[in-house]
């Protein structure tokens, strides 16, 4: 199973993302936990993320992509994967493709899991005050959410177009969520 994960922040990805690789024996890729890991080894592409992310930019797709294809070269994701976080925009999505084209394998599934605006802001929220972030503020989650609907929504729309798309209303239980997934993938 190859797949893509999409939504906006607070929509469970991380936790839906988690729960399907392990159904699906594949590993879940995040690209923030790309990012880490390239940092952390100090690597060429971990050096030139933190140059943005240390000037608060975001790390152009270049890098971005770079740091993608090198995982997507790796041996454990030779069965599948399933990708958290990418790709946040079309470009990405038509570099993603290029990538998968260079490994000779395909998308299986795009995911999008939908919400609420108004009331993913309030789950937002709430887990803020819970973990103690306090970055999320109303005004810093809605300008995340516009962010989100200006500029990855729109892969959604990329995949729907390739016949690749599903997606799963995002505002029940976790657990009903991810029947809802496994559910959409199967029927397709």
């Amino acid at each position: 199973m190859r797949t893509v994960l999409l939504g906006p922040p607070g929509a469970g990805k991380g936790t839906q993302a988690t729960r399907l690789a392990e159904r699906w024996g594949v590993p879940a890729i995040s690209t923030g936990d790309i990012f880490r890991a390239n940092v952390q080894g100090n690597t060429e592409l971990g050096r030139r993320a933190q140059e943005y992310m240390s000037a608060g930019a975001l790390v152009p797709d270049e890098v971005t992509n770079a740091m993608v294809r090198d995982r997507l070269a790796q041996d454990d994701v030779a069965d599948g994967f399933l990708l958290d976080g990418y790709p946040r925009n079309p470009d990405q999505a038509v570099e993603l493709d290029t990538m998968l084209s260079d490994l000779d394998v395909k998308l299986d599934v795009a995911i999008e899991i939908t919400v609420d605006r108004d009331a993913v802001t309030e789950r937002l929220l709430k887990r803020a005050e819970i973990e103690g972030r306090s970055d999320d503020t109303e005004p810093v989650i809605r300008k995340r959410l516009e962010v989100y609907a200006k500029q990855t929504a729109p892969v959604a729309a990329y995949y729907d177009g390739r016949g690749l798309l599903v997606q799963v209303d995002g505002m029940r239980e976790i657990d009903a969520v991810t029947e809802a997934i496994l559910a959409a993938v199967d029927d397709r």
